[in-house]
């Protein structure tokens, strides 16, 4: 089932400017928010699909991909990634929170995040992973039909004996001594102005709330272990060099049950031994003998499904390019495939047998073969000029 369209999903034009996002995605997440639609599956789908849409469009270089390469520039194409796909609404919550400001009261104002115990508190932190970057090698016959790669990542997962959480049984948590379970904690200092309050993260708890009582022997308390994970890589047709394409949730994993970070995915397109990529165009230089050109011939031309053949006609002149529709490559996110271009170069040859040139010296003075630039050419001194000039 194709994904729809994130400017449909916030209701807002492709140039709508960046308040305009965040004003509609407010909108949508405030109507179908789960505390104002209790139990309510399809509102929740809705509140998720909403989080997706305004994870890429509120984000400039995402929204630029997406707008250049719909929903494989954002991650679709590798067969997962976004909110809606496969993060849970404590995701949602600590990405977002502070666009709602104090509607629905505290506990929605900061959005929150969902603590151990069940509690929500606005002012803990939820820690993220960090990102991931590889690269991944093409050949041009992966990009012209989209390409399965199942890759080894070394990276930090989620220690499976205390479940990520850090605390040995995963059970033995508390709140924190020094900010009391909020996170956050405030000081008052005195100034020739007066009193001044500040409020920063607990140093304690690093914002958590909660502290361990008995760390986890295999983690040491921090919830992730290096691993090595296989993941598949379903990339589209049609990518381009240098194009970067994002897995969410498959980089580290973030201490205690935070969010995972993403894997950008850096295509590095292999050189083809014989054709050369123009956009969704193929380039072949074809050369073919001086009598070949004189006199017609078929030959075959490298395609990157196999060979095809095509007809050289009689008196093909040097520099002539014949297109082979729908040879190309196709595009990342449009319809129909390039053209493979043909350019026909007349080989010279350098070494004669004396019975070659005497035929040579006989044909030179035929009218046949003697040059007849076409009137409309330039002549090779008038195209100098307009080099030059």
């Amino acid at each position: 089932m194709s994904k729809r369209d994130y400017y449909e999903i916030l209701g807002v034009s492709r140039n709508a400017s960046p308040e305009e996002i965040k004003k509609a995605y407010r909108q949508k997440a405030l109507m179908y928010h789960p505390d104002k639609n209790p139990g309510d599956d399809t509102a929740e789908a809705k509140f998720k699909e909403a989080a997706e849409a305004y994870e890429v469009l509120g984000n400039p270089e995402k929204r630029s991909k997406y707008d250049q390469f719909g929903h494989a520039g954002t991650g679709s194409g590798f067969g997962g990634g976004g909110y809606g796909g496969g993060m849970s609404m404590e995701d949602i919550f600590s990405q977002f929170g502070d666009i709602f400001g104090g509607a629905f009261g505290s506990g929605f104002g900061g959005f929150g995040t969902t603590g151990r115990q069940g509690g929500r508190q606005s002012a803990r932190r939820v820690n993220k992973g960090s990102n991931l970057r590889i690269k991944v090698r093409l050949t041009l016959e992966d990009i012209l039909k989209g390409a399965e790669k199942k890759i080894r990542v070394n990276k930090y997962v989620a220690c499976k004996p205390c479940q990520g959480t850090g605390a040995k049984d995963g059970t033995a948590f508390r709140n924190c001594d020094t900010c009391k379970g909020s996170g956050q904690v405030t000081r008052v200092t005195n100034t020739f102005l007066g009193q001044m309050q500040t409020t920063s993260t607990c140093p304690n708890c690093g914002g958590e709330g909660q502290t361990i009582e008995d760390k986890c022997a295999s983690c040491y308390g921090n919830g992730i272990v290096k691993d090595e994970e296989v993941i598949t890589l379903n990339i589209p047709a049609g990518v381009q060099d240098g194009m970067q394409l994002s897995l969410s949730g498959k980089g580290n994993a973030a201490p205690r049950g935070g969010i995972p970070g993403d894997l950008i995915v850096v295509v590095e397109e292999v050189p083809h031994s014989k054709l050369i990529r123009d956009g969704m165009n193929l380039l072949y230089d074809h050369h073919i003998s001086f009598p070949q050109a004189v006199l017609g011939t078929n030959v075959d031309i490298p395609t990157l499904e196999g060979k095809a053949r095509i007809k050289i006609e009689a008196g093909t002149q040097p520099g002539k390019v014949l297109r082979l529709k729908g040879k190309g490559l196709p595009s990342v996110n449009a319809y129909g495939r390039g053209d493979l271009l043909v350019n026909i170069n007349i080989w010279t040859p350098q070494q004669l047998s004396p019975e070659e040139k005497e035929i040579l010296e006989q044909l030179k003075e035929s009218e046949n073969f003697k040059p007849r630039p076409k009137k409309t050419d330039k002549s090779f001194f008038e195209r100098m000029k307009d080099v030059f000039n």
